[in-house]
């Protein structure tokens, strides 16, 4: 059995959840590696990308679309705020929520973690053609969609 320790089982291999969390694990170390100069994390990104996209926005909302879990948000923006990647100040229309704002040192610090990130998904996705690469994608995101 030791010679075969580092081969999953097929039953294992056959499973979609099983194949997905090792990617998932592959992924993030990936993603970690390629960021680890940067004094950001894959959650600066996610809220910087949302906000570049989504224009300002509440901190409840950033972790809504980002999929952050609400007790590390506050602590997330609380970051890219004091790097002045982003600005956040009370909402005009209800003055108990603040408003995050992505301001143009953020927008720069996105596009240099984009390539970064760019990068680390060549290097998940080596294996594959750039239309599997694309197949690959979309299948996740449908699932992703759908749950």
């Amino acid at each position: 059995m030791d010679d075969v320790a580092s081969i999953p089982p097929a039953r294992l291999r056959a499973m979609p959840s099983w194949l997905i969390n090792h990617a998932a694990i592959t992924a993030n170390r990936l993603t970690d590696r390629a960021l680890a100069g940067t004094g950001s994390r894959r959650y600066h990104f996610a809220m910087l990308a949302a906000l570049d996209e989504y224009g300002p926005s509440s901190q409840a909302a950033l972790g809504r679309c980002t999929a952050i879990d609400r007790s590390d948000v506050a602590a997330a923006v609380n970051l890219i705020v004091e790097r002045g990647f982003a600005r956040r100040g009370p909402d005009p229309a209800d003055g108990r929520r603040n408003i995050v704002t992505i301001t143009a040192a953020g927008r720069e610090h996105l596009e240099e973690l984009a390539v970064l990130l760019d990068q680390a998904q060549g290097e998940l996705l080596r294996t594959l053609s750039p239309a599997e690469s694309t197949a690959v994608t979309g299948l996740l995101s449908r699932v992703v969609d759908d749950h």
